[in-house]
């Protein structure tokens, strides 16, 4: 049965079924295709043979034959310039001239923008030498596409060939309107150059740094001036162009070329004056060949003091760049300031301390301060030492006292530097306003020590007792200011005042070192040879501690009066002791005791009280003890020392057992 048209068509043909899916052991690939063909060169066409005109029949039916190839090839694609182009250049190669120029014309109609088709009609025109149509396409192509640089050098290239220089001229003055780049102003200098007309070169200079002001383009125009022995317009130049430039665009190579300029022409204090006023300007980070051309300058023509400028002045940058990556750097402010101070103006100084204050530490922390205060008591110290500028000073002080949050913490070293200085402007009332501004907002020890030994200078011995008065009032704690309190009034022979103040003193609840204090009350009894006084002051001493060292102290102190009694006395007093220590745990306190009790007798005593005195000295045993951890579990045992003392009764019978040992290990070797 036939199958209709329909049913055909929906039919779907049927696809071979792959059975063997592996690859091929052999791989094919398209590369491989391609140059097997290649190679076999499976589909080259024989070239055209080769004809022979003979006649101008023949000529003409070639041409025709061309021609018709030409324009079909212009119809399928219009817009194609290689076919306009290569039509042109075959009518030209059959001397049709003006068919050839026909044919750039359409092509011209069809893009006039297309910058090929525009030189190869103008090189046709030069070949053929039809100057006055080369000029004429120039002119249309420079007129329609000036920015096309080609256009303007072929058209000057070919008027200075042709030796006419002023159409050279006029050509270079239209394109010099259009402002192009500056090797086009470079190719018109140059041309005038050729022909020595330095006048119009200098003219077109002026005009090229204008439209084009960079930094090399001004270089250009002095080196010009400098090559053509025009010294004093080259300087001009470059001096005109630092001040074109101005102080907020200053360029280095600027002033590098400046420099190199003046150094040829031998002017080196010139030199010095252009690299440091750039070196001041220009910022420390873009002027690294200017630090490095002025110190090969220095070495070659200068001094040693012009080496050493140099070298400060590399040194200054280094620290610029240090404070500016870190402000709160404090040390490199401070070898900054050393270096400016040593060969710096006051002015400038004074700019370099005004950016270092006022970088405050961030915290109000005293730690973060400490060097901080310091820059502005150099400040201060220099503002009247080197400077001499009083008033200032004072401002600076102020300021500073100003600045300091005093309800946190403050600085007494600058309230008393300040009032020092009012001293030496002999100005004593503010130096006690001061003092006495310092301890109301913020009272210290050392603002209170500074005061009184100011009106100790003074011999304001009142104005002492009421500061003194103050400051146990503020801190009745500290020892040394009852004891300097204390000195003062027996400087003053106030004995009983003295007195009473130590006595004050000791009933203290609560003082810093009580001990130095006892000592300092008994040694000033003992100097004004109160002995009663003395030994009433250790039994009140002893009341409150039985501390081994005041013991011994109290008997050496009976040893030194020198009166008949005294070795006696002493003797007695080192008996109490023993007899008091021997109910304490602190058997080394005993043994110090018993040790210095020895030494007295062996040089005041005889040899009975020597001996008593031995005979009560401690053996030295080696014991074991079980060692405990924090929470109670055993660690062991540990070896100590123990001293034995053989009056103490309850030592008796480890002694007899110590003797008894002592004495078998004695008769062992014997028996051997």
């Amino acid at each position: 049965m036939e199958s209709t048209p329909a049913t055909t068509k929906g039919r779907t043909p049927k696809v071979a079924k792959v059975k063997n899916k592996m690859p091929a052991e052999v791989q094919i690939t398209a590369e491989q295709i391609l140059r097997e063909a290649k190679e076999r060169e499976l589909e080259a066409v024989p070239p055209p043979p080769k004809q022979k005109i003979t006649d101008p029949e023949e000529l003409q039916e070639y041409r025709l034959k061309r021609r018709k190839e030409f324009e079909d090839n212009l119809r399928k694609n219009r817009t194609v310039m290689p076919n306009w182009i290569k039509y042109a250049q075959w009518e030209e190669s059959q001397r049709e001239i003006d068919r050839a120029r026909s044919i750039y014309e359409r092509a011209l109609d069809v893009d006039h923008r297309n910058i090929t088709v525009w030189l190869k009609y103008a090189e046709m025109e030069m070949k053929n030498r039809q100057i006055n149509h080369a000029r004429n396409i120039w002119d249309r192509a420079i007129t329609i596409l000036p920015r096309a640089n080609q256009f303007w050098y072929k058209y000057t290239y070919m008027e200075e060939m042709l030796g006419h220089v002023a159409g050279a001229r006029q050509v270079f003055e239209r394109w010099m309107e259009w402002e192009p780049e500056e090797q086009a102003w470079q190719s018109y200098i140059k041309m005038e150059l050729r022909y020595k007309e330095v006048d119009r070169a200098r003219q077109i200079y002026e005009r090229f740094v204008l439209v084009h002001p960079e930094v090399k383009n001004w270089i250009k125009y002095a080196s010009f001036e400098e090559h053509n022995s025009y010294i004093s317009n080259s300087r001009q130049v470059y001096e005109r162009a630092v001040t074109f430039y101005g102080e907020d665009n200053m360029e280095e190579k600027l002033f590098v070329a400046f420099a190199r300029f003046e150094e040829k022409q031998k002017e080196h204090d010139r030199v010095r004056a252009i690299y440091k006023y750039a070196l001041d300007h220009i910022p420390k980070e873009n002027a690294q060949d200017l630090f490095k051309n002025y110190t090969i300058h220095e070495k070659k023509y200068g001094d040693r003091a012009g080496i050493e400028d140099v070298i400060v002045s590399k040194r200054r940058f280094q620290y610029e760049e240090e404070v500016k990556a870190n402000p709160n750097n404090y040390d490199a402010w401070f070898d900054y300031l050393r270096l400016v101070e040593a060969d710096g103006a006051e002015e400038q100084v004074r700019e370099i301390y005004e950016r270092a204050i006022a970088n405050v530490p961030p915290l109000q922390e005293k730690r973060y301060w400490r060097r901080y205060i310091y820059l502005w008591i150099n400040y201060a110290l220099y503002e009247e030492l080197e400077a001499r500028d009083f008033e200032r000073t004072r401002q600076v002080y102020q300021a500073c006292l100003e600045l300091i949050p005093h309800k946190k913490f403050t600085f007494a070293k600058m309230w008393l530097l300040y009032a020092q200085f009012e001293i030496r402007q002999k100005n004593l009332t503010n130096a006690r306003k001061i003092l006495g501004t310092a301890i109301g907002k913020c009272p210290k020890d050392k603002l209170f020590k500074g005061y009184i030994e100011l009106e100790l200078q003074l011999r304001e011995f009142d104005r002492c007792r009421i500061l003194y008065e103050k400051f146990l009032e503020y801190n009745m704690e500290n020892c040394t200011t009852w004891m300097k309190y204390a000195e003062l009034e027996s400087i003053l022979g106030d004995i009983e005042r003295a007195r009473a103040i130590y006595e004050l003193a000791i009933n203290q609840p609560k003082l810093d070192m009580p001990e130095v204090l006892w000592k300092a009350y008994i040694d000033y009894e003992i100097e004004q040879e109160e002995y009663d006084r003395t030994r009433a002051l250790y039994d009140r001493l002893l009341e409150r501690t039985q501390h081994v060292k005041v013991w011994i102290s109290y008997a050496q102190f009976e040893a030194s009066i020198g009166d008949d009694n005294c070795i006696a006395m002493a003797r007695s007093t080192y008996e109490k002791a023993n007899r008091t220590l021997r109910s304490s745990e602190e058997k080394e306190d005993r043994l110090m005791l018993l040790e210095s009790w020895r030494d007295f007798e062996a040089n005041c005593g005889d040899d009975e009280s020597l001996q008593k005195v031995k005979q009560q000295m401690p053996r030295k045993v080696k014991k074991r003890r079980k060692v405990q951890t924090e929470d109670g579990s055993d660690a062991g045992w540990e070896e100590y020392y123990d001293y034995i003392f053989p009056t103490d009764a309850a030592n008796q019978p480890n002694l007899k057992l110590l003797a008894m040992a002592k004495k078998w290990k004695q008769g062992q070797p014997q028996q051997e």
